[in-house]
Parts: structure tokens; sequence; C-alpha cells
């Protein structure tokens, strides 16, 4: 009997634990502290990948959980709750807020800190800021977010934006170190900005020095996305719209050109085309409207010992000048698996690039708008009787040579091509508590190509100024690969709950290669074989070996997260420079006191307050290769025998003792936040000297070296500045909003040039327009200072008292101060007359939420810098007879005293570089304007999407300037073509639907 109750009793309690066990369907509903519900929140079984999101409403459903289970809910901001279900089909979740969740953690060199404990200057910038711009490039999207960020962009599909950091440091490349997952890349060309999550930036040397050679620029740090715990999730994003310009320089038509070239210069031109009564204008057919598409899909999710993200993205852009466009395929993938102490993970992205650029070409080598502005308006584009099928000047019977803009575009192709394969692979252990090891190694690869094909035409069969007998064939190649080797220990540690340290070990190994292949040649048989042959043909190579070492020693403590202390030390080698000094010590010192954490004002308002001050060294060796040692030159001609011989030379001097360029960057800073940081501001200063400066200085001819000039650590320059950020956010309620201003300045000043009188550059008409001297900013524009034009010959002898018999300055002609007062007009008499560095540039970010309706408006701008216009000297030169702008009509003549517009062909000092060309460039532009609205998770009659929001958006809407050029917005990557609008290619207007949809 006793035996069968023990059997009885043995089946009931299996059958019991088998009916516990059964799984089950949970709904519920999670919301916050106040009982508002909370959308997306994560709500997953426990130690199961099987998982939901609540709906906007924080209602969820989720089947299959066991009834014995427990459900784990989480949400950013928020106590992460594990509830036991205990048989429950119902359960309701109220979330707490984390107060160390919302102790943003920020991204830094080799590892990550907590904002609190940040005494350096970093400006983050989020993938919801970053996507509010439709961009190609991720780095067209930081202008204007961050402070102390300069971008300017251009409006060629494909082209990479010219970016700086707090102003100029070096007469060199002054390009920020960019770092995408950890891995050093080039710049951000390749990456999908639906894959970021976060860009920092950082500007100081407590947060660069721990890069050592590379930081003294700057360091933009890249994170990509990456999958979490629960559900996996699915997400789609599509845009599409068009693009266009409107504006156009105002232009001669056919009756007023032909009017102008007889009365101003005495031609009529006679050709059967002046003849033809069409009226072509040629801005008109460059300009067009360009298409853009963007679509990306990406899947995440993981469990509580793995993660991951995979993405592709196809985006197009049509340029909105014909025949430009940009496409681009990127594919990434990010995933991490845990084995105990052990993390393996890796991080890769793949993008092929394809660019049509713009193949401005020909006589002069003219921009694309200059040809479009000269260019006779009675001229045709089109003439099939033509080789070609296009039509162009005889300069014999049409006065001029203004080449056909739409051939140069059409005519043949012109196409860039990119892959490009960057991603790391590591791993971490986890050694001791506090103590871990990570290996990693990172790789950016690259391939490119550039071909060119131009067939053969004559674009008059009567004679025409242009023609090509052959086709031309252009292919270069270019390959390269960077590996980096890292290895690190770090060590977390607290003591007594209060000190808390971490320190930091690194040795990292950086090789890099790279070939390229020019090669091209001709063929006068066809005009269809885009291939290479032996006629005429043209073939060079090069190849480079680039290696860097570093070790590096980093410290932090803070104590109780109110006292902070920061110190680093990296020694790096660079084989860009000879034994003498290849070796080079970086460091950097910060303090910061978090007086918000203090007892007298923990139950204030004041939610943040922290002093925070750094000073830090950090290095620069971006140099071409090899300028430590000497050069050859193999097509040296030597006059032998009264002929010339080929032969090789001495091309550049060795100089061993190159050593890096040292910047020293001080930062004091001070962070605010008042009501739960509803309110924040911070306010930085800066102040930043950089020496032995890497400057090509000139040579003696007496050394019989051809180069004439020889690279040496001889200059230092000055950069200072401030920043302000102010934001507001309120985030109570259905009407949400925030607001967030930045505003930074930067001045510089070259303290010196090593016994150089000046540096020039950017040569226009055979004129340098830029220059570098002591005592000055930095590549400001130095020319003639106009004073209004001479009206009689008493003016012009009131002037030139000492040459008072010249004849070639006459009425009509420009009037020059003579500043050094000596009676004559002469180079003596230029002055400072423009600075293309702006004195101020800010951004405005508006974003307002109102239930399913989202708003955001976004502003940038800069205040204070001149532009030097080139087109001014094609619209109203009048050197010689090319179309011209409508202001030509009311130049000056004996019966039209003009004030404003020289006589047309007067004196070649008309011409010369002075502040007649140089304009106010400060702009305010609404870069971005987004209306969005969210369908509720039921709009479908069921839950069948967790988001679902639509959005039109519009870039570049308004533009408010005095600059009178097509877009204020010019740059180049040459700092000494800076502000210098040679007829850029303009920021189009942009018009786009989307879509985002997750499930």
């Amino acid at each position: 009997m006793t035996k069968l109750k023990i059997t009885f009793i043995a089946i009931i309690a299996m059958l019991g634990q088998f009916a516990y066990s059964q799984t089950t369907t949970v709904t519920g509903v999670v919301s916050d502290e106040t009982g508002a519900p909370l959308p997306g929140a994560s709500v997953v079984v426990s130690g199961t990948t099987n998982g939901t999101q609540t709906d906007f409403d924080g209602n969820f459903t989720l089947a299959n959980v066991p009834s014995n289970g427990s459900i784990t809910i989480s949400y950013i901001g928020y106590v992460t709750q594990q509830i036991s279900v205990n048989g429950q089909s119902s359960i309701t979740v109220s979330m707490q807020i984390d107060a160390q969740a919302l102790d943003e953690v920020v991204v830094v060199g080799y590892g990550a800190q907590s904002r609190a404990a940040v005494t350096g200057a970093i400006s983050s910038v989020k993938s919801e800021d970053l996507n509010a711009v439709p961009v190609a490039n991720a780095t067209e999207a930081l202008q204007g977010r961050a402070a102390g960020v300069s971008v300017v962009n251009t409006g060629a599909p494909g082209t990479e934006p010219s970016i700086t950091i707090r102003g100029l440091g070096t007469f060199g490349n002054n390009s920020p170190l960019f770092v995408v997952d950890g891995v050093i890349v080039g710049n951000l060309s390749g990456i999908n900005q639906n894959d970021i999550e976060t860009i920092n930036v950082l500007k100081d040397a407590s947060t660069t020095a721990v890069y050592g050679a590379q930081g003294s620029n700057g360091v933009i740090i890249v994170t990509t996305k990456k999958g979490k715990s629960g559900k996996t999730q699915l997400s789609f994003n599509a845009h599409t719209g068009f693009q266009q310009n409107t504006q156009r320089y105002d232009v001669l038509n056919t009756e007023q050109y032909l009017q102008y070239a007889n009365e101003a210069f005495g031609i009529v031109p006679n050709t059967p085309s002046s003849a033809s009564g069409l009226n072509t204008n040629w801005q008109d057919e460059i300009y067009t409207t360009g298409l853009i598409r963007s679509y990306d899909l990406a899947a995440s999710g993981g469990s509580e010992t793995s993660n991951f993200r995979i993405s592709g993205g196809y985006f197009e852009r049509e340029g909105i000048i014909i025949e430009t466009g940009f496409q681009r395929y990127s594919f990434r993938a990010n995933s991490d698996f845990t084995f105990g102490k052990l993390k393996l993970g890796q991080n890769f992205s793949v993008n092929f690039n394809k660019q049509n650029p713009d193949p401005t070409g020909g006589v002069g080598d003219r921009s694309l708008l200059e040809h479009a502005i000269k260019a006779a308006p009675y001229l045709s584009v089109y003439n099939s009787n033509n080789l070609g099928g296009f039509q162009g000047p005889n300069s014999a019977a049409d006065g001029q040579d203004a080449e056909n803009p739409v051939r140069i575009l059409k005519h043949g192709n012109a196409v860039n091509n990119t892959f490009a394969l960057v991603g790391n692979i590591f791993a971490e252990y986890d050694i001791l508590d506090g103590l871990k090891f990570k290996s990693q190694v990172g790789l950016d690869y690259y391939k490119g190509t550039s071909d060119r094909f131009v067939p053969s035409y004559n674009d008059d069969s009567l004679g025409a100024t242009h023609q090509q007998a052959f086709a031309t064939i252009t292919k270069n190649t270019s390959a390269g690969q960077t590996i980096i080797y890292t290895n690190s220990l770090t060590y977390n540690k607290t003591i007594a709950d209060v000190h808390n340290f971490e320190a930091l070990l690194l040795a990292e190994k950086f090789d890099s290669k790279g070939t390229s292949l020019n090669a091209s040649s001709r063929n006068t048989v066809s005009d269809n074989i885009d291939e290479l042959s032996n006629e005429d043909s043209s073939l060079q190579s090069t190849s480079f070996e680039y290696n860097r070492l570093g070790f590096l020693g980093r410290l932090n403590y803070n104590y109780d997260d109110k006292y902070i202390a920061a110190v680093s030390l990296r020694r790096d080698a660079s084989s860009k420079f000879g034994s003498n000094n290849r070796w080079g010590w970086f460091s950097s010192y910060a303090l910061g006191w978090n007086i918000a954490k203090e007892n007298f004002l923990v139950d204030t308002n004041v939610s943040t307050l922290k002093l925070r001050g750094s000073l830090g060294y950090s290095g620069n060796d971006r140099i071409a290769n090899y300028l430590y040692s000497a050069t050859l030159v193999n097509n040296f001609l030597y006059p032998i025998a009264g002929s010339n011989a080929v032969g090789t030379t001495a091309f550049g001097l060795a100089n061993p003792d190159l050593k890096w360029e040292e910047t020293r960057q001080l930062n004091v800073g001070i962070d605010l936040g008042f009501n739960n940081d509803k309110f924040t501001a911070a306010l930085e200063y800066y102040e930043n000297q950089s020496d032995d400066l890497l400057i090509r200085v000139p040579t003696s001819t007496s050394l019989g070296i051809n180069e004439g000039s020889q690279v040496r650590n001889v200059g230092a320059v000055e950069t200072t500045g401030f920043e302000l950020s102010l934001g507001y956010n309120d985030f109570e309620g259905d009407f949400k909003w925030s607001a967030n201003l930045n505003l930074s300045t930067s001045s510089n000043e070259a303290i010196s040039l090593g016994g150089v009188d000046e540096l020039n550059g950017g040569n226009f008409e055979n004129q340098n327009i830029t220059r570098i001297t002591e005592g000055e900013s930095l590549f400001h524009f130095f020319g003639l200072v106009t004073d209004g034009i001479y009206q009689n010959q008493a003016e012009v002898d009131a002037v030139f008292t000492a040459n008072p018999g010249q004849t070639t300055v006459q009425p009509g002609d420009i009037r020059f101060k003579d500043l050094n007062n000596d009676g004559d007009i002469t180079s003596e008499d230029r002055a400072i007359i423009g600075n293309p560095l702006p004195d101020l540039t800010y951004g405005l970010n508006l974003s307002a939420d109102y239930k399913n309706w989202d708003v955001n408006m976004f502003w940038t701008g800069i205040y204070g810098r001149d532009i030097y216009n080139t087109n001014i000297y094609d619209l109203e030169g009048m050197p010689r007879l090319f179309n011209a702008g409508v202001g030509v009509l009311d130049r000056w003549t004996p019966t039209n005293p003009s004030n404003t517009v020289p006589k047309a062909g007067g004196a070649p000092q008309n011409l010369q570089l002075s502040d007649r060309f140089v304009e106010d460039g400060s702009f305010s532009r609404l870069k971005n304007l987004t209306i969005g609205y969210t369908l509720p998770n039921d709009a479908f009659g069921q839950e069948l999407f967790s988001k679902f929001r639509i959005y039109v958006s519009g870039q570049n809407l308004i533009t408010i300037t005095d600059y009178t050029g097509l877009d204020p917005e010019v740059g180049n990557g040459d700092l000494f073509e800076y502000g210098i609008d040679r007829g850029a290619y303009p920021q189009p207007k942009t018009y786009l639907m989307g879509l985002q949809v997750s499930f």
C-alpha cells in the first residue's frame, strides 16, 4: 500500500510538473514611472531569442512563453526587469529610470567613457541627427552638427567634402583622422549613413593625443550599429526624389552679344552661325534635374551570448550637370560571440562606388561654367555635319574660342570606379576581474580605376578652333591596403566604492602599401575602341610603403565621479622620417571637477556643472614618402656637343633631420545642465600652437638641384577660438520639442615661416590669389585695392604723379589706391583684401513631435568669410571678346560715366588681382526641412510593423547671402584654393519622399 501511494504521488507530481512547464501566450503593457506607455521596449523570454517589442501604446503579445519561465523587459535609459510568469497570461510592467544609463557613454580613442568622466572636448552626433539629412557621404551630414567642425560640401556627386576641426593648424593637410569601429580609414565615402550609430568628434589633446602622430588635426570616431539581444528585427529605409539648380548668371543674349562685340571690340562675327538667329542659353544646356534614390535593408538580433547585424544598401544620385552622377552599393556585417571569458567579433563593410565626374578640360583648363558663360549665344549645341556632332566656334570668324561645354560632357565618357573593404577582427579575454586583453587586426583595402575616352571631333567643318583627329584613351588604376595590428591591456578597478581607476597599455603597428599605374594612348583608326595601344602611348607606375609603430599608456582616475584626472603618453615612429628623428613623444594631461555632484548642489535644479581643462601634445607626419632621402630624375636634358642628351640628375636634396610637426593644445571648458538637463550649455576655449611645420623651402639655384625646393621643419602657426553649445529639450506630454544651437569661432596666425618671406598659391590668370606671411592669417587674399573708375584724364594724372607721361591707364580704367604714396600703381601697393576663413560658424537644429507627427528644421551658416569670385572676371573682366554678364551693357564709355564697370579691353591693371573680385561669402542656409508621420501599429488591421513612417524632406531650400555667385559654399582640399570660386559645382536643392519600416 505504501509503494502504491508513493507511486501515485510521483505520477501526480510529474503531471503537475508537465502541466506547469507548458507554454502560454503572454500579453501586457509597459509604461514609464509616470504611467506613460513606452513604445519599442524589448520583451524577451529570458535565456532565449524569442521576443517582441511593444507597440505605440506600450502593448505587447508574446507567444511560446514557458508557464514556469520568465521574461526580460528592457528599454534604453530604464532599469532592465526580469519578471517570473508563474502561469500569468497578462502582465503590467512599470519601468524605472536608470540613473546610470542616463549618463551617456562616449566612444573615445581605444575605449569608451561615461560622459560624466570625460575631461576633453568631445562633440557627439547621433544616428537620428545624421539621418535627418539624406546624403551620399556621412561627412556631409556633420555640417553644422558639432561646434568647431567646419564642413565645406561640393555639389558634385561622389566628391569628398573638405573638413577641418578647430581651424587650421598646419600649412599642409589639415584633414582629421577617421576611425570606423576601431579601424583607421582615409575618409567616410564608403560608409552608409544608415549603418552609423554615433559619430564622436575628438577636438582637444586629452582625447586626440592617444593617437599620437595622427591626432593633431582632430579625430572623428564612427561607431556602426550592432545587433541587440531579443527578437530579430528587420528594417527597410527608402527615399526618392529629385534635385536641381535654378540659379543662373544673367548673360547677354544674341542681339546684345553682337552689339557688344561690335561696339566694345570692333568685331563683327562672320559665320553661318552668327546669322542663325539662335539664342542658346548654355547654362540651361549643362544644368538639368537629377534624380536621387536610396534603398537600405538591415536585419539584426541576438541573444545573451551573441549579436549580429547585416545590412545592404544602394544609393544613386544623378548630378545637376548632365552626364555626372554617383552610385554606391554597400554591404556590412557586424557580429560578436561570447564563450565564457572570451569574446570574438568582427565588423566588415564592402562598397562599390561608381562616379561620373565633371571632365573639365580644354583651352586654359576652364571650368564648365566658364565655358557656358563665355560661349557665343548664336551657336547651336549640335551639328550633325561636324565630326562628333557638335558645334563650336571658328576663332578667325567668331572672334573667340570658348569650348562647347555639352560636347565636353557628352562626347565620350569619364568614369571612376572604386572598391573598398574595411573591417576588423577582434578577440577579448577577461584575464582577471577588471583585467581585459584585446587583440585586433584592422584592414582598409581599396582599388580604384579612372577611365576617360574621348573620340575624335571637329566642332566646325569650316575650320574649328576645337578639334581632335584621333581618339584619346586614358586608364589609371590605383590599389592599396593598410593593416593595423593592435594589442591592448585594460584594467578597471574601484576601491572603497569611490576611487575609480582605468589603465590602458597598447601597442600598435601600422603597415600601408600602395601602387598606381597611369597609361594613355591614341587611336587614329577608330572611335569605337576604348582600349590602350602603343600609338603615341605614355606609361608610368609608382609604389610606396609606409609604416608606423606606436606604444601608448593611459591612466584615468576619478573620485566618486567628482574629481577627475587623466594622463596619457604615446611614442610613435614613422617611416616618413630618417633615422635621426624617426621617433616622437606625445602626451596629454587633463583635470575635471564635477561640481554638480557636490552635496551643496545635489538637491538643486543644477543637474550638470563640470569644469575641465587639458593640455597635450600631438604630432603630424602627413607629407610625401621618402622626402628624407635624395631622389633622382631620369629625363634631365644635358647640353652636349650642341644638342640635348637625356640623362639622370639629382631631383631633390636629402634631409635626414626631418621630424614630426608638433601641436601643443590647450583646452578649457565648462558644462552646464538644469532641470535634469532640460537646459544644457557647454563653453570651450582652445589655444593650439603648431611648431616645426613641414614647409617646402626654395633652394639656391647654385646647388644645381632640379626640384628647386626642399621640405624642412621651419614653420609655426597659432590658432585660438571659442565654442558654445546651447540646448533645450522638452520631452513631456503629447507635444515634445527641442532646440540645439552651436557656435564656434576660430582665428589663426602664421608665427614663423623659417626665413621664407611668403608662401603663395591659388594661381589664376598667372597671378597668385592666396598668401601666407608671418604675423597674418593663413591663406588670405592679397592684391590691389580699388577706388572707383577714372572719369577723366585729370583723375589719372592725380594718381600717376611719378609717371605723368604714361598712356596705359586712361579714363574708364579702374582706379587703384596708391598705398605707398610713390605716385605709381605697382605690386608694392598690394594689401590684404580678404580672408577665406570664417569668423563664425553655426548650426541650429529644431525638432518637434506631436503625437504621430514629427518635424525637423536644420539651419547652418558662416559669417565673416570672403570669396574670390573668378566668375566676375568672366562676366565683367572684358579682356577680349567672350560672352559676358549683362552688367557690361552699363560699362564705362565717354557718354556713360559708370563707376562700377570699367571700359572694355582697358588697361592690363583692370584685370590685376584686386578686391574687385572679392565678395562677402557669409550665408545662412536651411539645410534640411523634414515632416514625417508614423502610422499607428494597428493601422493595417493588425500589428504587422513595429514602425511605419513616411516623410517628405527638402535640402538647401533657402540660402540667405549677399554673394552673387551660384553658391557661397566653395572650398577645396587644397587650402590655397579655399574660398576661390572657379565656377564650382553648386549645392542643389533637393526634394525627397521617404519610407522607414521596421518589422
